[in-house]
């Protein structure tokens, strides 16, 4: 299982789990602004149980990470609109701001949970978050989205049972004495007979696209890859090697490594040479890159097979470059196929 310390340092990680803001409420109750949807800054302490200081320097450290997950600064007319309809509608006191006013939704909470350090609410959040990323990478894909349906099914059977069997039985009691008002409960019924038509319409294209797309099969792969330092990647790459048969494996990577990292055999006798990257998936392989790779690879080390393996995407430029020459890259998506035991072609 992943350290929780890693969610501190890995931004890439930390996106992929930037959606799992369900872990807040399990960990201590989340109080919302009135609108039911952002904290300030001030509420963001509270619930860490940090000083508001704390929390204004990690939105200066990371400030353009918070602001990619929702977090938004209002001034001016902005923030004159914001006390109108939203602070002024209601009786309970809010600290009313004078210039400015930081506010965070869900996302963003849960991504400074994955930032702060001297926080034992903040830890209780990150390991909550890896024990969900454990289960989804040790039990069975289907048994973790069984249960996901099921409870999709329940909750919206519920929802319907309560619309066909109460409500709407209501207003038909309610028609009956109504009297003047007979017309607007008939109409007002009609238009629960409609929402429980769409609720089911909608549970039925669900579950045909669900059949469609069928079962994701490399769940949490590289959420565990984006963890790794560039010397366990290194490492994981000749793992891979060896796994699709090469032999002679050994890993180069470091000061002196004449710009590859790993070199095999393949079954067949070519030389492999290969450089490994793990980049943020934001930041694609360039191509200075491929450039400085093709001499090292065929030059240097008399490459039969140069291959080029990154946790990230690669330019067209880059991709340009390895087709002209022969060299091939493994990106992303292929790096996950293959980590999940889809053999790499070249090397059969």
């Amino acid at each position: 299982m992943i350290n929780e310390a890693v969610l501190l340092e890995s931004r890439s990680l930390r996106e992929g789990m930037a959606e799992r803001t369900e872990v807040l409420n399990k960990v201590k109750a989340l109080s919302l602004l009135p609108d039911g949807r952002h904290v300030t800054t001030a509420m963001v302490a509270t619930y860490f149980d940090v000083t508001v200081e704390v929390i204004r320097q990690i939105k200066s450290r990371h400030r353009e990470e918070l602001t990619f997950n929702g977090m938004r600064t209002l001034q001016g007319a902005d923030l004159q609109e914001f006390k109108r309809d939203i602070l002024s509608l209601y009786s309970e006191s809010y600290p009313q701001p004078r210039s400015s006013l930081t506010l965070y939704p869900r996302r963003a909470i849960l991504n400074i949970a994955m930032l702060l350090r001297d926080s034992e609410v903040a830890r209780q959040v990150r390991t909550y978050l890896l024990d969900m990323e454990y289960v989804a990478r040790t039990r069975p894909t289907g048994e973790v989205e069984d249960e996901a349906q099921n409870l999709d099914d329940r909750i919206d059977g519920r929802i319907t049972h309560i619309l066909g069997k109460t409500v709407v039985p209501m207003f038909n009691a309610l028609i009956e004495t109504a009297g003047e008002h007979g017309k607007e409960l008939i109409s007002l019924r009609e238009d629960v007979q409609k929402i429980e038509r769409r609720l089911c319409d909608h549970q039925r294209r669900l579950r045909h696209l669900e059949h469609a797309q069928g079962p994701r099969p490399y769940t949490g792969i590289m959420a565990s890859i984006d963890a790794m330092n560039w010397r366990e990647f290194e490492h994981h790459v000749a793992v891979l090697l060896r796994r699709d048969g090469c032999t002679d494996v050994v890993v180069h990577g470091g000061p002196g490594d004449r710009g590859v990292d790993v070199t095999a055999l393949t079954a067949d006798g070519r030389r492999v040479v290969v450089q490994c990257k793990t980049f943020a998936p934001y930041r694609p392989v360039w191509s200075g890159e491929l450039q400085k790779f093709l001499g090292a690879s065929f030059v240097q080390h008399k490459a039969d097979v140069a291959l080029f393996v990154a946790t990230t995407a690669f330019t067209p430029d880059a991709r340009a470059i390895a087709e002209t020459y022969g060299i091939t890259v493994v990106d992303r998506t292929q790096l996950e196929k293959w980590s999940a035991g889809v053999p790499l072609p070249i090397l059969q």
